[in-house]
């Protein structure tokens, strides 16, 4: 038997080396969620967190836009739309859902039943652009009320509190790592797009995050808390001189389109003061196939947001969320969706993965810093040609970002093997399994997708099901970890304590441990009206 202690050869006690203790909320993190900074940095960082809220922003609507008809106005107003509602569900997250630093921002997951109504029969007969757009888009925003109703149900009536309640450490490991790791094709291969802006831009952000720090010592940190503006400013400057010579003279146009500072075709489109407003296309149109669809993303994002929940209350030195508290935020996610679905955004809404790599780089885990930056998505929102100019940040840009912060979340995951046997061979096993399967599910599908079998096949409706299902890392992850959990490792006390259930449990109820009221109880008392169990 090994011992913890002896002699050395000069008869001197010594101790032997001991792993690292176990922390239920995670240790360095300068302000918590209910400790914000001063104003003045509060409001530098919200800043930060906005210019994030920008690359999906702006993506998915550059993607869908085109193939509806619109052009570049339309598409401008899009994503001042999308803004908007990002940043009004931002705020009913913070105050009335987990109440954790969560900002809302649009969904990937969304893409492929929105390319199918874009792609229907019923809109190809309309020969004029504008029409065809706003027919399609009154044709999306009808499948996403829909949506939003089934999500909705799903976390305000406690069908996804009863779900995640099985969840244990050993799932949520895979479960929030595949959260991170699930969204690599949005980092170097978007980066990979324009590389000699991307790759640049991602250097630059790990020795400014990462080394700076190391050389430049200040008695408040300044180069990893702000890193993502010295980045931005630095390779933006760069692009823009790179755009001002003729570099890009005879290139293609696709390489033009992402490496150029004047390609985006935002600030000249866009107007200097426009505010969304509700029904701006025309009346929702409803198509009961199309409604049932959608809501095939509607699960997957709450899949996808769940692990997001778990990884921001970590990086908020947080203590684990109460399935109550999950399933009251996958609500408000579904009012979120609604608020897309009545102003017009062509997609839904998700937890941002890179926000919550933010909390990481920055240490700020401040639910302060996150409210301001949704003023700052409302108000740029709404002064649309201010908004523009910073919309127009190249995406190779923001996806050298993306490969900074998704590591991050990725990571974060991890941390609950800490509290699991990993001596265990039906551990190792659950783990390795999901793990691979994780990767290699969606990675056929997505092989198929792209590959020609959508237009070789009819793409009906469980096709387009089937796709957005297992075409989600972080869904196949977790279903498949959470199977091998409830099946092999609950058959009794000693199993239980290697999957961390024994520590795991006084958190499926809001009020087994005191902690809970500090970081998600409501504000304005109403908790009495609307009481987590």
């Amino acid at each position: 038997m090994a011992q913890n202690g002896g002699e050395g050869n000069n008869g001197r006690k010594f101790e032997a080396p001991q792993p690292h203790p176990v922390k239920e909320q995670l240790p360095g993190i300068q302000y918590c969620i209910n400790s914000p900074p001063p104003w003045p940095e509060a409001i530098v960082l919200g800043f930060q967190h906005y210019l994030l809220t920008l690359g999906i922003t702006v993506l998915i609507p550059s993607i869908i836009v085109p193939q509806m008809g619109g052009g570049n106005a339309e598409k401008a107003k899009v994503i001042q739309s999308l803004l908007f509602a990002s940043g009004l569900s931002t705020l009913f997250q913070s105050f009335l859902g987990t109440r954790l630093p969560i900002v809302v921002v649009g969904s990937y997951a969304y893409l492929i039943p929105v390319t199918s109504i874009v792609q229907s029969s019923r809109y190809s007969s309309y020969t004029d652009p504008y029409e065809r757009f706003v027919r399609t888009m009154r044709g999306i925003q009808g499948a996403l009320i829909a949506a939003a109703c089934f999500q909705s149900a799903m976390g305000f009536l406690g069908l996804w509190r009863n779900a995640v309640r099985f969840l244990s450490p050993l799932s949520v490991v895979p479960y929030v790592t595949f959260t991170g790791l699930g969204l690599y094709h949005l980092g170097f291969p978007m980066l990979a797009k324009c590389v000699e802006v991307g790759l640049p831009g991602v250097i630059l952000m790990v020795f400014i995050s990462q080394y700076l720090p190391r050389y430049i010592e200040s008695k408040r940190p300044i180069f990893d808390r702000f890193s993502i503006l010295f980045s931005v400013a630095i390779t933006w400057l760069f692009a823009l001189l790179l755009t001002s010579t003729t570099v890009y003279k005879h290139k293609p146009e696709n390489t033009q389109i992402s490496c150029r500072t004047d390609r985006a075709g935002l600030i000249s489109t866009a107007p200097w003061i426009y505010f969304p407003y509700p029904f701006q296309w025309g009346s929702p149109t409803f198509n009961a196939g199309d409604a049932f669809v959608m809501m095939a993303p509607a699960l997957v994002s709450l899949f996808e947001s769940t692990g997001t929940f778990f990884a921001a209350a970590r990086y908020g030195s947080a203590t684990p969320l109460p399935p109550s508290v999950i399933s009251r935020g996958a609500g408000w996610l579904g009012i979120g969706v609604l608020l897309n679905g009545i102003i017009g955004s062509v997609t839904g809404t998700t937890a941002s993965v890179e926000n919550v790599g933010l909390l990481a780089l920055t240490r700020v885990g401040s639910r302060r810093v996150i409210q301001i930056s949704a003023g700052f998505m409302i108000f740029f929102s709404i002064f649309a040609k201010f908004g523009a100019f910073f919309a127009s940040i190249p995406l190779p840009i923001v996806a050298a970002l993306y490969c900074v912060l998704f590591s991050y979340v990725s990571s974060v995951g991890l941390s609950f093997l800490q509290f699991c046997n990993l001596n265990s061979f039906k551990t190792k096993f659950i783990l390795g399994f999901s793990f691979f399967m994780g990767l290699s599910v969606p990675q056929y599908f997505r092989e198929y997708f792209h590959g020609g079998w959508r237009s070789a096949h009819h793409a009906g409706l469980f096709s387009d099901i089937i796709l957005v299902i297992f075409m989600s890392h972080t869904t196949v992850a977790a279903l498949v970890a959470l199977f091998f959990d409830l099946t092999l490792s609950r058959e009794s006390d000693e199993t239980r304590k290697d999957i961390g259930l024994n520590w795991w449990e006084r958190f499926s109820l809001y009020k087994s441990d005191v902690r809970n009221d500090e970081f998600y109880a409501l504000p304005f008392r109403l908790n009495k009206f609307f009481p987590a169990v």
